[in-house]
């Protein structure tokens, strides 16, 4: 028999609904990841401007007292929010760890570079 249709059962209805509700929680997570690249994008600049003011007043790259206070601080907002704390403190100890790199970055190239005038503290 050729050119047969075949009747769509239930199950053919139920696959095609879950492949529509997965393609629009797909969506809205894409949006959310950009939304998420440009918050980090943000932040990452604000961070750039306090690796150089550090570096300019001859501040440390790291300041553990401040890590620890957002930490708690993170963890605090991640249990209200209904977040795993621990995997919001992994994920804000990683963007600290790379912030501080980026910070020493700045310092060595400061220090390397030709002696500016040091602004008025």
């Amino acid at each position: 028999m050729t050119g047969a249709k075949t009747i769509p059962t239930d199950d053919d209805h139920a696959e095609s609904r879950a492949r529509e509700l997965l393609l629009e929680e797909r969506r809205s997570i894409d949006n959310i990841d950009a939304a998420l690249v440009h918050l980090l994008a943000e932040r990452f600049a604000h961070t750039q401007r306090v690796g150089v003011l550090k570096a300019e007043y001859g501040l440390p790259p790291a300041d553990p007292s401040r890590e620890r206070k957002q930490v708690e601080r993170l963890r605090a907002l991640a249990d209200e929010a209904g977040l795993d704390p621990t995997f919001a403190e992994a994920f804000l100890r990683f963007i600290v760890t790379e912030v501080i790199r980026h910070h020493e970055r700045i310092r060595d190239a400061t220090s390397t570079a030709a002696p500016a005038e040091k602004p008025e503290r």
